[in-house]
């Protein structure tokens, strides 16, 4: 009801204060900072930039490879097989647009940007190698699919997994601070949760807008080089991000997600259409061998790639290595909530193993072959059509996509098709942006009013555009690389925290679930017989749970009460669903409850050739517990019989939670005595 009244009033606010005061005022400041005292904050962003990579290059490069590693060790354990969302839940998305989705997930402004420039880039100056020569042409795609391949994707799987699990199985917001349910308890919803959910929001803004940033500088390139504007200048980008600001709120006002989508969909299939025409216009047959050896290479070289630092290298080296690599690690950090909510929304029912498998290697092989086929292309028309005309204006990363097409037929249309695809992923972003940022700041509540994300878009819009000015792209990119520190540190907590989660499943599946049905004694046989041959509607299913499993549920509750635990009882009138709560510090709170399931009946059942007209499905009281554990059917059971099962599960529950056993005791004297007596 209250979410309804804000979704009609629009006159209340679902943010958090704790979690949205701090991240403003710290977005505040540094925008004040920016906007009053340019030069200085130029100079402090280069300096904070230069000892982050200095001092904290090691953590970044461990920290991305251990979320690789963990992904693949969990993907590999028993772990695997753990389904997102209970038991029996099944994926909402087939596998083919699931796939297409994480396919369509590692498409953006990034690629768009970096396809031909970061090849470009460390073909002519590579960390190592001397440039300008094959040797420099190898080196430089290995760099590239190192910094879009699997780490990328490690990063936003991590995250993804986390949202996802948290979210689905223990019905946690999706939100960072969840991660840390099986560490902190119900101290998530304190000053810890709150700082935490405060990083994340800080890091996301500062991701999106660094992304704006490029958007805007390759959007203005591409406008110069067509229509000759003047794209330089702090009033133009301004515009420019303005106008996207206003599309996106226009989008989130209007209800246009839809259309936006769809204009996503479009996108896609003409950025898709656009890497087919340089594969055909292109080299074709030398793009093919060299995807297949840069492919090679990157996985030969993926282990000392992984945890190299340049320790033992000059000092250019050494800044190359900040610049590029531990910015990108510190890019993709700042984006992980972003990209991660969006790949947790799309995979419940998938299982843990499904889950990383796709998200590793789906988009991951589309950037690569997207840099591959963008990347050796410029590279070779360098050294062939351009007759090195290319390398001398590699200089200039932002207008070097639209100097590569004009090597290619239809340069203007390729051009033109590029500023349109930049433009609405540059909308796009914003606008999910927006999004996330306000699932963030309002800890995940439904029902959110417009005005937030219209907020935060003028926030988004506000940053990229005050630092771009005060600072251009350096101001950006150190900006992300400070508030991607500790969120890379509480990222490291969360794999903590999900693997204890996912251990306490184990432990569950690891013990007997028998059904209570499995220890019936036989009395009341001839009322079980006639409920055995008697097919059950929804409405029957609705009135045991509410005549028989409420009360028996509130004869335990009221039990616990007495002896200091405060037990709950809650019944969903919407979908006939009885549930008891126990809590307990540290962890998971017990749960007891069942719903109303529907059941497809098999030809060869008796109930079937009972029933005369041969009813394919019915409908059973399904239990359900805190784990999301698929449960049994209880409609047979009577109240003593309900309770006794109820005791049975919540002894298993406290079994398997020994450690916090003395806790409960000391908290709750008699309360296993007076459980026994009843």
């Amino acid at each position: 009801m209250q979410n309804q009244d804000i979704k009609n009033a629009r006159i209340t606010t679902t943010l958090s204060a704790p979690v949205v005061v701090p991240s403003l005022l710290v977005i505040g400041g540094l925008l004040l900072l920016c906007a009053v005292w340019p030069e200085e904050a130029n100079l402090l962003s280069a300096h904070a930039q230069a000892w982050i990579s200095r001092q904290f290059d090691w953590f970044y490069t461990l920290a991305v490879t251990l979320f690789l590693v963990f992904l693949i060790v969990v993907a590999a354990s028993r772990f695997g097989d753990i389904r997102l969302g209970p038991d029996d839940a099944k994926p909402e998305f087939s596998f083919v647009s699931w796939t297409a989705m994480l396919f369509a997930a590692g498409m953006g402004i990034g690629l768009m940007y970096f396809g031909v420039g970061e090849p470009m880039q460390h073909y002519l100056k590579p960390p190592t190698a001397l440039g300008d020569t094959p040797a420099a042409t190898r080196e430089a795609m290995l760099i590239t699919f190192f910094h879009w391949g699997f780490h990328a994707w490690a990063v936003y799987g991590v995250m993804g997994l986390v949202l996802a699990y948290f979210g689905f199985r223990y019905n946690l917001p999706l939100t960072m601070r969840s991660g840390l349910y099986p560490l902190l308890g119900e101290r998530i919803n304190g000053v810890a949760g709150h700082a935490v959910d405060a990083f994340a929001l800080v890091a996301t803004v500062a991701g999106i807008a660094t992304t704006l940033g490029y958007g805007v500088l390759q959007l203005g390139a591409g406008l110069h080089e067509l229509a000759g504007w003047n794209t330089d200048s702090g009033l133009f980008r301004t515009g420019l991000v303005l106008a996207v600001v206003v599309l996106a709120a226009i989008s989130a006002a209007t209800g246009l997600d839809k259309g936006v989508r769809r204009l996503s969909e479009l996108n896609l299939t003409l950025a898709i259409l656009l890497l087919a025409f340089v594969i055909f216009a292109g080299p074709t047959v030398f793009l093919l061998r060299a995807f297949s050896e840069n492919i090679g290479n990157y996985l030969s070289n993926l282990v000392g790639l992984s945890l190299r630092t340049f320790a033992y290298e000059p000092a250019r080296e050494a800044g190359w290595f900040g610049n590029w690599t531990i910015l990108y690690w510190a890019w993709w950090i700042s984006w992980s909530p972003f990209v991660g909510m969006f790949i947790a929304r799309i995979s419940r029912g998938r299982t843990v193993r499904q889950f990383v498998v796709g998200v590793l290697f789906v988009p991951t092989a589309f950037n690569l072959f997207w840099m591959t086929v963008f990347g050796n292309s410029a590279i070779w028309l360098n050294a062939h059509e351009a007759a090195g005309k290319l390398a001398q204006t590699a200089t200039n990363v932002d207008a070097l996509l639209f100097q590569f097409f004009q090597y290619l037929p239809l340069t203007a249309a390729l051009s033109w098709l590029a500023v349109v695809l930049i433009a609405v992923f540059f909308v796009t972003s914003a606008d999910s942006g927006a999004f996330v940022i306000d699932t963030i700041a309002s800890r995940g509540a439904p029902g959110s009013p417009i005005w937030q994300r219209l907020f935060w878009a003028a926030v988004l819009g506000a940053t990229a555009a005050i630092l771009l000015a005060a600072g251009g792209l350096k101001a950006l990119q150190a900006m992300t690389l400070v508030a991607a520190l500790p969120v890379a540190i509480i990222m490291l907590a969360v794999c903590y925290g999900l693997w204890r989660g996912m251990t306490a499943d184990h432990a569950h599946y690891s013990q007997d679930l028998a059904p209570s049905t499995n220890f019936w004694s036989g009395q009341h046989w001839r009322r079980r017989l006639k409920q055995i041959v008697h097919v059950t509607s929804e409405t029957e299913v609705r009135r045991f749970l509410h005549e028989t499993l409420l009360p028996a549920c509130d004869a335990v509750r009221a039990e616990l009460r007495a002896t200091g635990i405060e037990a709950t009882l809650h019944h969903d009138q919407s979908d006939g669903s009885v549930r008891l709560t126990v809590p307990l510090d540290g962890l998971r709170d017990f749960v007891y409850g069942a719903r109303p399931v529907r059941k497809m009946l098999p030809p060869f059942l008796v109930r079937n050739a009972a029933a005369p007209d041969a009813q394919s499905q019915v409908y059973q009281p399904i239990t359900f517990f805190e784990d999301g554990r698929e449960g049994y059917d209880i409609e047979y059971l009577r109240d003593e019989e309900i309770i006794a099962d109820i005791l049975r599960q919540y002894e298993r529950y406290l079994s398997l939670n020994a450690d916090h056993r003395t806790h409960l005791v000391a908290r709750a004297p008699g309360h296993t005595d007076s459980i026994n007596e009843t």
